[in-house]
């Protein structure tokens, strides 16, 4: 693990989710599901549609009732009530012609003074610095709904790095993000991965990311299939019956989805 002063959030050393269950509508979505994942390390979950991936999201969120334990724990084993978790969703949902702009959206999120009010230099510097760190800082006067895939990505990193989190939880990041901006926006969780002391936690159906960023990857469809190396997982049987088409592509030495050919 790496430690870089005022950026670290190493107050919680790791993530443990043991015997999780969910069930929605009194139908199960997920059973029995552990998991222990560490600091500094990236966390990949694999698996097909309606497999529970979101769902686990929700539960460590607490906006989804469960049963089992999720649990944060610090360096020196003691439990942390109430750790920092950091929310990227899939997109920024916004109406394309409202006048809110990026300072807008972020110093309501940031400050404690009302949204309608104006924002002052205090604010915005605040917001300012938050989009420093994701390089996002010429999009602080932006309307929000003029946004690309990728810049709005971008705005969201950056709104659930401030305050720095223990936790990040990625939700398929880089959808309705265009090729150009795939390639900087994976540098960028990468680097997070490698220079910070958090915990990220990402749901992805990029398989080509998740085998050369990824710590760990695991295979959920309602229930943990597999876990492991993402060479491992994707050599198991148990992908290879859920993704036949990938795992032929990687039997004939054909590149997989999104990699360059």
């Amino acid at each position: 693990m790496k430690h870089i002063g005022a950026l670290s959030a190493c107050a919680a050393c790791c993530t443990q989710i043991r015997h999780v269950s969910v069930k929605l509508e009194g139908l199960p979505v997920l059973e029995d599901v552990s998991l222990h994942m560490h600091c500094g390390e990236m966390t990949a979950i694999i698996g097909p549609n309606g497999g529970g991936k979101t769902t686990l999201f929700k539960a460590i969120l607490r906006q989804a009732p469960y049963q089992g334990e999720i649990t944060f724990q610090d360096a020196a084993g003691g439990r942390v009530g109430r750790p920092r978790i950091g929310y990227v969703p899939q997109h920024l949902a916004t109406e394309p012609l409202a006048p809110v702009t990026v300072l807008d959206f972020m110093g309501a999120a940031l400050s404690r003074a009302p949204a309608f009010l104006p924002p002052g230099g205090r604010k915005r510097e605040c917001v300012r610095e938050a989009l420093r760190k994701t390089g996002a800082e010429q999009l602080l006067n932006r309307r929000l709904g003029a946004l690309s895939g990728g810049e709005a990505q971008r705005v969201l990193l950056a709104l659930a790095l401030s305050p720095m989190p223990n936790l990040l939880l990625l939700d398929e990041p880089v959808s309705g993000i265009d090729a150009e901006g795939l390639a900087s926006f994976y540098h960028m969780i990468d680097a997070l991965r490698r220079d910070l002391d958090i915990t990220i936690l990402l749901i992805s159906h990029d398989f080509a990311f998740v085998r050369r960023y990824a710590d760990r990857a695991v295979l959920l469809h309602h229930r943990v299939l597999a876990h492991g190396k993402p060479s491992e997982v994707f050599a198991g049987e148990a992908f290879a019956a859920l993704f036949p088409g990938y795992a032929g592509r990687e039997s004939r030495g054909a590149p997989p989805p999104g990699s360059p050919e």
